[in-house]
């Protein structure tokens, strides 16, 4: 059965926030001598920052004492003559904000007369290396960089184009595709259609579209048809129509998906995620599973992500870098609640037993220490 599209416009006002950001975005490519990068990355900064201070459970908050030059003072002098103090660099970084750290870079370029990320690259190296690069970027910029790092190349990082287009919203997904298209001068779903196929395929397209309905309402007919629809197409069924699934967790509300799921068990007498797991399998599995996941906790679904990315042997440190820098201004607090919750153990802990070196004490200044 092919499934209809649905679901209400984004609310006006946040569509008015993409259209300037996009307005932003062709201007500078019109006028590339004429408009600052420094006016584009400011209007980008403060976006996704007020978007992030909405929950205000981060845990990287605002210097109250900000003075951009004396920590771009700090700074050249961890770096510059023999050696690299990096306590210092990891000091003034993991205490500053997104926005903090542009209005380094912006006076770093100012007063030495050098790109301070350039700087960062020949001085240090790693796993530590990634963290603080990472953490001189706007959101979008970093999710951008991502991705394309996660298609380019020979082999494709499934979990993270799973990771980022299940978990962000509407206006954060906008926001990376066009910056994506500005920084590497591709579509990136033309590249992820040309790496990846099947509904594996088609759920991440629909992803990208950014057409999840974001209002706060419930249909209540509409959330039992839903949780109907998809039991006929799975569990009822001989063989699974996946389209339907797609078309109701990649478009609906979050409200109105947490009633469907209630259905969904009022009817099948099982989760939907314990259907997702016996209907499918491989990348199409998992990303259904962290749409419903994400749907029903973000904090929740990036908490199990890290504890998975540092159990056992090895460490997925791609994975453990990402959460920590994309998240330490958004839930980092909460991802923290439900870390120990789910585990007994505290994320901190977790991580000062994993990783070691400067990398372990970026990582540890980002995840703030354990409250009592």
């Amino acid at each position: 059965m092919r499934a209809a599209a649905c679901g209400a416009p984004v609310r006006p006002v946040r569509m008015l926030c993409i259209a300037k950001l996009l307005a932003f975005y062709r201007l500078r490519r019109v006028f590339r001598p004429t408009v600052s990068y420094f006016l584009i990355s400011t209007f980008e900064t403060h976006f996704f920052v007020t978007m992030a201070a909405k929950s205000n459970r981060g845990s990287i908050t605002a210097a109250a004492k900000f003075h951009p030059s004396e920590d771009v003072e700090k700074l050249r002098g961890a770096m510059k003559g023999a050696g690299t103090d990096e306590a210092v660099i990891i000091e003034v970084l993991t205490r500053r904000t997104i926005h903090q750290r542009q209005d380094i870079k912006d006076h770093y370029k100012t007063s030495v007369g050098k790109d301070m990320m350039d700087d960062l690259k020949s001085e240090l190296s790693g796993n530590f290396r990634k963290v603080i690069l990472a953490m001189m970027m706007t959101p979008p910029v970093y999710d951008a960089f991502e991705l394309r790092n996660a298609i380019k190349g020979a082999g494709t990082d499934e979990a993270c184009l799973v990771e980022i287009l299940a978990s962000r919203s509407t206006e954060e997904i906008k926001a990376f595709t066009a910056v994506y298209k500005k920084d590497y001068g591709k579509s990136l779903e033309d590249n992820i259609r040309s790496d990846t196929s099947g509904m594996f395929q088609r759920v991440l397209v629909s992803l990208l579209t950014a057409g999840r309905n974001e209002s706060g309402g419930v249909d209540e007919a509409q959330a039992v048809k839903d949780a109907k629809d998809m039991y006929d197409a799975g569990e009822a069924a001989w063989g699974t129509d996946e389209a339907k699934f797609l078309s109701v967790l990649c478009v609906r509300s979050r409200k109105h998906l947490l009633r469907v799921f209630d259905e969904y068990k009022k009817i099948s007498g099982r989760e939907i995620e314990e259907s997702i797991k016996r209907e499918m399998s491989g990348t199409l599995e998992d990303i259904f599973l962290a749409v419903v996941s994400c749907i029903r906790s973000r904090p929740a679904y990036f908490a199990e992500r890290l504890y998975k990315s540092m159990k056992g042997m090895g460490t997925a440190d791609d994975t453990l870098i990402r959460i920590m820098v994309s998240r330490a201004e958004v839930d980092m607090e909460d991802i923290k609640e439900q870390f120990f919750k789910k585990h007994n153990k505290t994320l901190f802990s977790f991580i000062k037993s994993d990783a070691s070196g400067d990398y372990r004490h970026v990582l540890l200044g980002i995840c703030g220490a354990d409250k009592k």
